[in-house]
C-alpha cells in the first residue's frame, strides 16, 4: 500500500497542479479498462460524465476557488445507492434497467465537494451475501488471485479500492458488507455509527441496520471522505443531529492511555493465521502505550442467527415493493398476481429468495415469538452489554473476519458463508461504528483486524486504525 499515493495525497497533487483532474480521471479510467476483465469489479462505469466532471474541477483549479480536500479525486459507488441519469442495478435482473431520477444524498455531497464519480460497482445481489457471488451479472474476483472471492456484500468496492482503479469508494454495511470485503482485500473499511451517513438513496435490505460505508487504503482518507459524507439529512428520519465535525484531528495522536479490550470469544473462533495476527496487533498496541486486557462476550455466536432472523424479516416486508407495477422487471402473466409473482421468480436471485423466505416464515403469528421477538430481545441485551463494556473500555479489539479470502472453488452452504460476518454482526446489532484496517496476511492474502467503539466516536476509532496501520 505503501507505494501509492493515498486519495488526500491526490487532491494535494491537483492543488498544486502536478497534474491535472483529466488526467488523473483517465489514469483510474485506463487502469479500469485494465483490470475489469478479469475482475469485474464494476457494473456501470460512466465514462463521458467522469471526465465531463473532472473538466469542471479542473476549471475550479484555474479560477483559484475554495475547494474540498478530495476536489476532483475519482470515487466509486457501490450500485446500490442510487446515481442520477446512471443506472442502478443492486446487481439484480429485477433493476437492471432502472436509473434513478436522483442521487443518494452520500454521493450528492461527493459530487457537491467535487468529487468524480467513476461509476458503479458489483455487490451480492441487494446487498445480500459475504462473497459477491450472489451478483446477477457475474462475480467481482479477488485483486490478488482471481481464484478467490473478495468478500462482500461490497465486494466491488473493495476489489476496486484494492485494485487502484478507484482511490476512494462508497459501500453499505448491514452487518459487516463493508468491513468483512475490507479485511479479505487488503483496504481500509469504516461502518459509521448508526445515522451518522444519511441513508437517503440507498436500496434497503434491513433499513434498522444498513449504513453507508466508506472504502479506502488508509484512516486518513477515510476521515476524509467520512467528512464530506456525514451530517443531518431531512430526507433520512434515522439520520442524526449532529454537529459538523473534522475526523482527523485525532489522527496523529497515537494510542497511549487507551484501555483497549481484546475479545476472548474473537480468538477462539478465528482461524490460526487471524488469531495471530489479532493478538499480534494487541501486543503492537500495548508496546505503545495502550492498556490491553482481555474482555469475554459470551453471546457473540447467538449473534450471528440473531442477525440472520431480523435482517431477513426486514427483508421479506422491504422487497415487496419490487412487484414490477412501477418500476423495475415485468414479466407477464394471465392476471395482476400472476404478474407480480413471475416478475419476482424471474427477477430474484436464490440468495434473495432464500433470505424473503426465511423472512417470511419468522414472521408468521406462529414463529414469531419463538424467532423474530426472542432475536429482538438478544438484540436490546447485546447493545446494553456493548454499551456497558465500552462505558470500561476506549475500544474493543477484534478480528475482522475469521479467515482469509477462500477459493472460488470451494463449495460452500449457506451457513458457512453466512459465518464469515460472525465478527462484524455485533457493531452492526447495536448500531456502532467499527473499521476494519490490514494487519498481517497468510500466504499473500490480507487479514483484518477490527475496532468498535462507542456512538459518535469514529474519529478515535480511526486514530487507532491509522496508529496500527504504520506499524506493519
Amino acid at each position: 500500500m505503501a507505494e501509492l499515493p493515498s486519495a488526500l495525497a491526490l487532491g494535494q497533487s491537483l492543488r498544486n497542479h502536478t497534474c491535472s483532474a483529466r488526467e488523473l480521471t483517465e489514469s483510474f479510467l485506463a487502469e479500469i479498462d485494465r483490470r475489469e476483465p478479469e475482475l469485474h469489479a464494476f457494473l456501470t462505469v460512466s465514462r463521458e460524465e467522469a471526465l465531463a466532471a473532472a473538466d469542471d474541477a479542473d476549471r475550479r483549479l484555474a479560477a483559484g476557488e475554495p475547494l474540498s480536500p478530495l476536489d476532483g479525486v475519482p470515487f466509486a459507488v457501490k450500485d446500490n445507492l442510487c446515481t442520477k441519469n446512471v443506472r442502478t442495478t443492486c446487481a439484480s435482473r429485477a433493476l437492471e434497467h432502472f436509473v434513478p431520477p436522483y442521487d443518494a444524498t452520500a454521493v450528492s455531497r461527493l459530487r457537491a465537494a467535487g468529487c468524480v464519480m467513476l461509476g458503479k460497482t458489483n455487490l451480492d445481489e441487494f446487498a445480500m451475501g459475504c462473497d459477491t457471488g450472489s451478483s446477477a451479472f457475474g462475480p467481482t474476483r479477488h485483486p490478488l488471485d482471481p481464484a478467490r472471492v473478495p468478500g462482500g456484500s461490497s465486494g466491488g468496492s473493495a476489489a476496486a479500492v484494492a485494485s487502484w482503479e478507484a482511490p476512494l469508494a462508497l459501500g453499505s454495511d448491514t452487518g459487516g458488507s463493508v468491513r468483512q470485503p475490507a479485511a479479505l482485500c487488503g483496504v481500509v473499511g469504516l461502518r459509521p455509527t448508526y445515522g451518522r451517513i444519511s441513508r437517503s438513496g440507498l436500496t434497503g435490505f434491513a433499513p434498522s441496520f444498513d449504513q453507508v460505508g466508506l472504502l479506502a487504503r488508509t484512516p486518513a482518507d477515510c476521515a476524509a471522505l467520512l467528512a464530506l459524507t456525514a451530517g443531518f439529512d431531512p430526507l433520512d428520519a434515522t439520520s442524526a443531529r449532529r454537529p459538523a465535525e473534522s475526523f482527523a484531528d485525532q489522527l496523529e495522536a497515537g494510542v497511549r492511555g487507551l484501555r483497549i479490550a481484546l475479545l476472548q470469544e474473537g480468538l477462539d473462533e478465528a482461524g490460526p493465521a487471524v488469531r495471530r495476527s489479532t493478538e499480534r496487533a494487541a501486543a503492537c498496541l500495548e508496546s505503545l502505550g495502550a492498556r490491553v486486557e482481555p474482555l469475554s462476550l459470551p453471546f457473540l455466536r447467538e449473534m450471528l442467527p440473531a442477525y440472520h432472523i431480523l435482517t431477513a424479516a426486514e427483508a421479506s416486508s422491504n422487497l415487496a415493493r419490487f412487484d414490477g407495477v412501477r418500476y423495475g422487471l415485468r414479466a407477464p402473466g394471465a392476471g395482476w398476481r400472476e404478474s407480480i409473482r413471475e416478475s419476482r421468480s424471474a427477477g430474484f436471485g436464490m440468495e434473495v429468495k432464500r433470505r424473503i423466505l426465511l423472512g417470511t416464515f419468522v414472521l408468521e403469528k406462529e414463529q414469531r415469538g419463538a424467532c423474530f421477538s426472542r432475536a429482538q430481545r438478544l438484540r436490546r441485551r447485546t447493545a446494553a452489554d456493548l454499551r456497558e463494556a465500552l462505558g470500561r473500555f476506549d475500544l474493543v479489539l477484534l478480528p475482522t473476519a475469521p479467515e482469509t479470502a477462500w477459493r472460488w472453488e470451494e463449495e460452500r452452504d449457506p451457513l458457512a458463508l453466512y459465518r464469515s460476518d460472525l465478527f462484524t454482526v455485533p457493531a452492526a446489532i447495536a448500531g456502532l461504528p467499527a473499521v476494519s484496517v490490514p494487519f498481517g496476511e497468510e500466504n499473500g492474502l490480507p487479514i483484518g483486524v477490527q475496532f468498535m467503539g462507542r456512538a459518535w466516536e469514529e474519529a478515535l476509532l480511526l486514530r487507532a486504525a491509522r496508529t496500527l496501520l504504520q506499524e506493519v
